[in-house]
């Protein structure tokens, strides 16, 4: 399919932040969008690089009522060759075509996506950021547009990609950060939708992640939905826990999303020779382990921090503090690797990196 490739007047482009310490996340948007329709009876059509403009949706978008809404994050990196990086964006294809079959909304060919992606990102190269720990936030997301009330799946969708600058997703910034274990809440279950990039698989999340906020917690680690005793995830990534020589993470059991950055540690980990387990880790082990001194580190991995250490976990009442509080030596070394690899800094001996200057 051809893109057509609209771009937008010097009237109408932003001014582009001139403080790369300042861009934060999630908050600055550039000057074009990709847009593509699809229709059951005539497949993705109409598939365009245009001018940034707002969504016009008819109020009884499928999408506004009954959640078929799936999207993912990935980011492009500017090299200090001048190169631009993407970092293993066929697992977020593949991902997100999972998440669509799972909510009955269409796949997208994996050539199509990587297109898409690499238009919009040469047209709005400028808009990548150069220090690193910044790159170019990038966004796909899929939405039932059919006008319909009653519970079926939309024969109509849109799906569209924005971008934009940003810097450390904590302000902590690669500090440890502080997280909440949840009790009372849960995210997901096994059999329903938790392993999917789910619009609401995330409004589940919101409640209890006001409370750890207000708190003075960054993240809300998850518990198993069954027994309340198994730790699954942390509110935007995976989680890790080194105990003795062990490095463990919950297995992939349809309720935690099967994180690209968690399969990236895993692999680089085993690479290292660490001993990585995928398995149920409950926090009573933890608390065990926290007690006699085994529990070295606990780290979150995710798109937006990559790797960001974990150095205090409240539960049932009390604050436990991991390595004093300070970042673990695997947990700064795996940050950087990775760090490296997606900057073009060092070989890339696994294959993620994917150069798409022209």
């Amino acid at each position: 399919m051809e893109i057509r490739i609209v771009k937008a007047s010097d009237s109408h482009r932003k001014a582009k932040p001139t403080d790369e310490s300042k861009l934060g996340f999630g908050k600055i948007f550039s000057d074009h969008i990709f847009t593509m329709k699809y229709h059951v009876d005539k497949g993705w059509y109409d598939a365009a690089v245009e001018p940034y403009h707002d969504l016009c949706l008819d109020p009884t978008a499928m999408c506004l009522h009954y959640g078929q809404e799936i999207f993912e994050g990935l980011k492009a990196y500017r090299g200090k060759d001048g190169a631009i990086y993407l970092f293993r964006p066929l697992e977020n294809v593949r991902r997100m075509n999972v998440s669509a079959e799972r909510l009955c909304m269409p796949t997208i060919d994996e050539e199509l996506y990587l297109k898409a992606i690499r238009e919009l990102v040469l047209v709005e190269q400028d808009w990548i950021p150069h220090g690193q720990g910044t790159s170019l936030y990038i966004r796909p997301t899929m939405i039932a547009t059919e006008k319909a009330l009653g519970v079926h799946p939309s024969s109509e969708y849109l799906f569209f990609i924005v971008v934009g600058p940003v810097g450390a997703y904590y302000p902590e910034g690669f500090s440890p950060t502080k997280i909440f274990v949840s009790e009372d809440y849960v995210r997901s279950v096994r059999g329903g939708i938790g392993y999917c990039k789910a619009a609401g698989n995330y409004a589940a999340s919101l409640y209890a992640s006001q409370i750890a906020m207000k708190m003075g917690y960054t993240q809300v680690l998850w518990l198993d939905a069954v027994e309340r005793k198994y730790v699954e995830e942390v509110g935007t990534s995976n989680i890790f826990f080194m105990i003795g020589d062990e490095l463990i993470t919950a297995p992939l059991s349809g309720s935690i999303l099967p994180g690209v950055t968690r399969n990236s540690v895993i692999q680089m980990a085993r690479s290292w020779g660490v001993k990585v387990s995928e398995r149920p880790l409950s926090m009573d082990e933890i608390m065990v382990a926290s007690a006699q001194g085994k529990l070295k580190e606990v780290f979150a991995s995710g798109t937006a921090a990559i790797v960001s250490p974990v150095g205090q976990i409240y539960y049932q009442g009390k604050e436990h503090l991991i390595n004093g509080g300070k970042t673990g030596e695997l947990t700064e070394r795996l940050y950087n690797e990775i760090l490296q690899i997606q900057y073009g800094e060092k070989e890339d001996p696994f294959g993620w990196r994917m150069k798409i200057t022209p």
